[in-house]
């Protein structure tokens, strides 16, 4: 393998959120996303994760005690992607973000991926997603990825979701 290029087993663990309102966005993340508080730093900070694990998602107050999202038009955060394990999971967190009057930013079939596009309470940019097996991801005749976006079907995607 060559050196300058990543082990297949990498991954990016977690993701840290300066945030403005910490309860605010627990209930967030908690309460409409799903996750689970793990740990609390008094009101200055919490880790939150799905499955146990340490944590995926950090939040804190810690330079950002109710500060202001940064304007348009400026380098940061674009997104953070959440990866679900299937489309009925997918489904299921789609149906929980609707019924909480959060509104999405768009929704996409991607050949490789399905996405769900909105915003946490600090106005991150957030992705919940689901990947194709690769065996199905769209090819080129060279073998190149032929990702795409075209609309994606969020009444059939609430009609698979978990019950």
């Amino acid at each position: 393998m060559n050196d300058t290029v990543l082990d297949p087993r990498v991954r990016i663990g977690h993701v840290h959120l300066k945030v403005s309102d910490l309860e605010r966005s627990i209930r967030f993340y908690r309460d409409v996303l799903g996750f689970q508080v793990m740990q609390r730093f008094g009101d200055a900070a919490a880790f939150l994760s799905a499955g146990g694990y340490h944590h995926h998602i950090g939040l804190n107050t810690w330079e950002s005690l109710g500060g202001s999202p940064p304007p348009p038009g400026r380098t940061g955060l674009y997104h953070t992607a959440i990866l679900f394990p299937d489309r009925p999971e997918l489904g299921k967190v789609l149906r929980r973000v609707l019924e909480a009057g959060i509104p999405l930013d768009g929704a996409a079939d991607h050949g490789v991926s399905e996405a769900i596009y909105l915003r946490d309470p600090d106005q991150n940019g957030v992705e919940l997603y689901r990947d194709r097996p690769q065996d199905e991801w769209p090819r080129q005749p060279d073998g190149g990825l032929a990702m795409f976006t075209r609309p994606l079907d969020l009444q059939k995607l609430l009609s698979e979701a978990a019950t």
